[in-house]
């Protein structure tokens, strides 16, 4: 009886995973395609999939875009290739004319190739700027002054502000921005309540509410002991084994102190209370400096005990943050690999196609916006993989064309297929070892 949940789950995960990856994978192929246009390159077959052809039609240019079987990648062929992933066709090549030469992927010039080669990695960087900056554009900016914007749901017995309160102190000490509450937070005794002076209607008012950062789950991490467990974001934590806890430090300390032994945490969700015992999970986190710290987790993280108030950004605010979430992607992604092979933090955190599959599922279940969130990171972490210098993979044409730009020629035939052979196998060897974590890791 218990097949029918495991098989909705298992579908729910598959069809999350395969529109993440066609996203993705269509962004990236539509790189390649028009800027190899746009420099005089003419696409032959824009493919989304492999495999046996679902659907097809020809446009105006003659090229043939079409939606295949497998749903697990997608490439575009061009004049002159001989497969999907760019080979030359010999034989076709030397059969065209001077100008339809000039239109193949072998025959254009050095500068048309490389770019059209880069297109694919830089449109998928061009969509996880856009993502995470619409996002901040649509939530907006919280302001430094500490002033409530609006109640969160919180169990009846925890006092909150009202909205529009400008907190003036804590306990005694001035508040000026968010952060001296927080501040003045740690160097307390975590209490069911703290003392306020705020400014409401004009008038200052002594009231007692809520520590800032109370045991409220903001979000839940895909492939977390708190995702199994069922917690769902706004649900606050009650207890840890029977201990009342008032601030998500606390939370932390006891997961920290627990190291690796289950917890049982007694949870507050949507006006009512039960009981839930989960593992904390051994993980690798990146760290402001480039490093890792391991820690012990259960994959939540908090959330204020009310809503902030928030200003609108500008578009060039909003790119700047896209960026700067890009580029903190890539950097964690080239981190964590160097720390990986170094032997720094566990090889289990290379993830495979199932585990990128679960991920998927996970973020879908939370909602849109961490689907979409997810979405914009993975592809981050698509175009990084595409711009390593492997053959077969972008980056790999990329070393090819700048040997091309210092030699004056490209490597023979003969030595494109041995480069390409080596690098196919070291792909499919590292997708097996990807796959590998995914069944053995823990």
């Amino acid at each position: 009886m218990e097949f029918i949940p495991q098989f909705g789950s298992l579908a729910f995960t598959l069809v999350a995973f395969v529109a993440a990856l066609s996203i993705i994978v269509a962004i990236h192929e539509y790189g390649h395609y028009i800027v190899g246009r746009w420099s005089g390159i003419h696409a032959e077959v824009f493919s989304l999939g492999f495999g046996p052809v679902l659907f097809s039609r020809t446009d105006r240019r003659g090229t043939r875009w079409q939606v295949a079987a497998l749903p697990f990648g997608g490439y575009v062929k061009f004049l002159g290739d001989a497969d999907a992933a760019s080979g030359k066709d010999g034989a076709a090549i030397d059969a065209l004319d001077a100008g339809e030469r000039r239109r193949s992927m072998h025959g254009a010039p050095l500068w048309a190739r490389s770019l059209t080669v880069a297109a694919g990695p830089v449109f998928n960087f061009i969509l996880s700027i856009l993502v995470f900056a619409l996002f901040l554009a649509f939530t907006g900016r919280a302001v430094d002054e500490p002033r409530v914007g609006g109640q969160v749901a919180l169990p009846a017995d925890i006092a909150q502000f009202e909205p529009g309160d400008l907190i003036v102190s804590m306990e005694g000490q001035p508040v000026s921005a968010f952060g001296d509450l927080f501040e003045i937070a740690a160097d307390l005794t975590p209490q069911p309540t703290a003392a306020y002076t705020v400014e409401r209607d004009g008038i200052l008012r002594e009231i007692e509410a809520a520590f800032p950062l109370i045991p409220l789950v903001q979000s839940v991490a895909p492939q977390s002991a708190a995702l199994a467990a069922g917690l769902r974001e706004g649900d606050v934590i009650r207890a840890v084994d029977g201990v009342p806890v008032y601030a998500f430090r606390q939370l932390r300390e006891a997961v920290d102190a627990a190291q690796g032994t289950p917890l049982t945490l007694t949870i507050w969700s949507r006006g009512e209370t039960r009981d839930v015992t989960l593992t904390p999970r051994r993980t690798d986190l990146p760290t402001e400096d480039g490093r890792f710290e391991t820690r012990w987790l259960i994959g939540v993280t908090g959330g204020l005990s009310f809503e902030p108030v928030r200003e609108s950004v500008g578009p060039l605010a909003a790119l700047g943050y896209g960026a700067e979430q890009t580029v903190f992607v890539v950097q964690s992604s080239l981190s964590g690999l160097w720390h990986m092979i170094t032997g720094a933090i566990s090889s289990c955190n290379l993830q495979g196609p199932i585990g990128i599959a679960e991920t998927s599922g996970a973020a879908a279940s939370q909602g849109i916006d961490n689907f979409i969130w997810f979405v914009a990171v993975l592809s981050t972490a698509v175009g990084l993989l595409n711009l390593f210098p492997i053959p077969v993979l972008d980056g790999g044409h990329l070393v090819f064309h700048a040997y091309e730009a210092v030699s004056g020629k490209p490597p023979s035939d003969k030595v494109m297929r041995v480069f390409m052979t080596i690098g196919l196998t070291l792909l499919l060897s590292l997708m097996l070892f990807a796959l590998t974590n995914d069944i053995f890791c823990p």
